[in-house]
C-alpha cells in the first residue's frame, strides 16, 4: 500500500493510469487517490481494479463524456472549498482524448490549482518505439468514423512535416489503413501499435502496403495507435 508523510495541497489532480500493464500505476498516483476527498472516474468499475489494495478516503464517483458538463462545475466547487479532487480516466492521462478538459477549464477560469500526476499516454508510448521521426508530432485524437471524412483529413495533412498520430478502434482500423493507402500511397511509412504494455503488444512499422499485409495476419482486437511519417521518410 502506498503512503505519504504529507497530505497533498487542495486542488484538482489529473491522475494518469496504466494503459495496460498495472505495474505502471505509480506510487505518487496511489498516494493522491488514497488521500483525495473526491475521486472522479470515467468508469468506476474499470478503476476498481486499481483501488483493490488501497484504503480510499473517498467513494469514487462517475465522471464521463455523458455527465462531464454537469459534473465539472461541481468538482470545481469542491476544489474551491479546499478539497483534494482526483480525476482518473480508464487508461492514460485525463483530458487527452478522454474526459477532463471541461473541469480543467472550469478550474483555470476560476483561478483554482490544477496539478498533474503524470504517467502513460498511448500515442507518446507508440511514438517513442515506432522508429518514426520524433522531432515533431501532430496529434489528431480520434478520426471521424466515415471514410470520406478520414480521407479528407489525410489529404489535408499529406504534406505535413510532422509525424501524425491518432487513435482508431478495432471496428474501423482495416478501413483506416485502406484510406491511408488510397490517399497517401502504399509507400508512405506508418506504424500500427496495439495492446501497448500488455502481453500481446504488437507494433508494425514500414510502408503502408507492407504493414497492411502484416496486419491481416494478426488480431485486430483492441484500440490502435496509428502513426504516419512525413512524405519521403523510410526506415
Amino acid at each position: 500500500m502506498a503512503s505519504e508523510d504529507t497530505s497533498p495541497a487542495p486542488g484538482l489532480y489529473l491522475v494518469a493510469t496504466p494503459i495496460g500493464n498495472l505495474s505502471d500505476w505509480t506510487p505518487r498516483a496511489q498516494c493522491i487517490v488514497q488521500q483525495a476527498d473526491y475521486i472522479a472516474c470515467e468508469d468506476t468499475r474499470h478503476s476498481s481494479r486499481l483501488f483493490q489494495n488501497l484504503e480510499l478516503k473517498a467513494h469514487p464517483q462517475a465522471y464521463h463524456e455523458h455527465n462531464e458538463q454537469q459534473q465539472a462545475p461541481k468538482l470545481a466547487d469542491a476544489v474551491a472549498s479546499g478539497k483534494v479532487v482526483a480525476l482518473l480516466t480508464d487508461a492514460g492521462t485525463p483530458g487527452i482524448s478522454d474526459p477532463g478538459f471541461r473541469v480543467v477549464r472550469e478550474c483555470r477560469a476560476r483561478g483554482l490549482p490544477v496539478f498533474s500526476v503524470p504517467g502513460p499516454v498511448a500515442f507518446a508510448v507508440a511514438w517513442s518505439i515506432s522508429g518514426l521521426p520524433t522531432d515533431s508530432l501532430l496529434f489528431l485524437g480520434f478520426l471521424p468514423p466515415k471514410t470520406a471524412a478520414r480521407q479528407r483529413i489525410f489529404a489535408q495533412h499529406k504534406e505535413s512535416t510532422a509525424t501524425i498520430a491518432f487513435y482508431e478502434s478495432t471496428h474501423r482500423i482495416a478501413k483506416c489503413i485502406n484510406d491511408i493507402i488510397t490517399v497517401l500511397g502504399p509507400e508512405r511509412c506508418i506504424c500500427l501499435a496495439r495492446e501497448l504494455t500488455k502481453l500481446h503488444e504488437t507494433v508494425l512499422t514500414g510502408p503502408a502496403g507492407e504493414v497492411q499485409a502484416q496486419f491481416e495476419k494478426i488480431s485486430s482486437k483492441g484500440e490502435f495507435v496509428v502513426l504516419i511519417a512525413k512524405e519521403g521518410f523510410s526506415l
